[in-house]
């Protein structure tokens, strides 16, 4: 096992979730209630991540950020210095990459919040923000778990992208999907083996996550489905 690699994967999972759930909160509850004309617009351009092979976003990134260009000469002048192979760099790539990931289990779960608990919400004199706080959320939870799981496992296993973005640094980019990679093409077999062996722990305890936040789901509008789930 490459613990570096595997101490680097954890890093750029957790910063990933940090930065990008808060994020896409806001932008799944817009996307599920919004009648803005340009809605498909961006709903389209949430899912290219998902459509596109790695390599072309990874492609669009490098070439996006690299210093030569107006936008990568503004990035690396705010960050203060170029990010391309560098961390900050397959940090950008990883929200950039698991945006849908992320955006589309919280809208689905907002979606299936019943308008009328809102209403009721309002109604018994809660403002938007306590409504959001005390009924949207806690309906919209279980999304909210399955979108955490989706994008911690998804950075784990993420692998065309940061390598079009960071290359394999050891230490700076080499994650654990980039450092099996490499094993394999030096014929380590045994070493990428291990490594592939706790992706696949991860992914496997990701699935099982998303599985039972959506049972939860279910159960929790089961409940709020005899009632308009907000005392008068």
């Amino acid at each position: 096992m490459d613990w570096t690699a595997f101490a680097l994967s954890l890093k750029l999972a957790v910063w990933t979730c940090v930065l990008l759930i808060p994020a896409s909160l806001v932008l799944a509850r817009w996307l599920a209630w919004s009648n803005a004309r340009c809605k498909p617009i961006a709903e389209a351009l949430l899912m290219l991540p998902l459509v596109l092979p790695p390599t072309v976003l990874g492609y669009y990134l490098l070439v996006g950020l690299a210093p030569t260009t107006l936008t990568g000469a503004l990035v690396g002048a705010i960050a203060g210095r170029p990010l391309v192979f560098t961390f900050p760099g397959i940090l950008l790539a990883s929200l950039i990459v698991n945006l849908p990931f992320a955006v589309q289990p919280m809208q689905r779960a907002f979606e299936a919040v019943e308008p009328h608990l809102r209403e009721a919400a309002w109604v018994s004199g809660l403002t938007r923000l306590e409504t959001f706080r005390r009924v949207e959320l806690p309906l919209a939870w279980p999304g909210v778990v399955s979108a955490l799981a989706l994008v911690f496992a998804h950075t784990l296993g993420e692998f065309g992208v940061i390598l079009m973005v960071g290359g394999s640094i050891p230490g700076e980019t080499q994650t654990l999907s980039i450092a099996i990679y490499d094993r394999m093409q030096a014929f380590r077999n045994g070493e990428a083996a291990a490594m592939a062996a706790a992706l696949l722990a991860f992914s496997f305890l990701a699935i099982a996550v998303v599985h039972l936040a959506a049972r939860r789901g279910r159960l929790v509008r089961s409940e709020h489905g005899h009632g308009d789930g907000v005392r008068r």
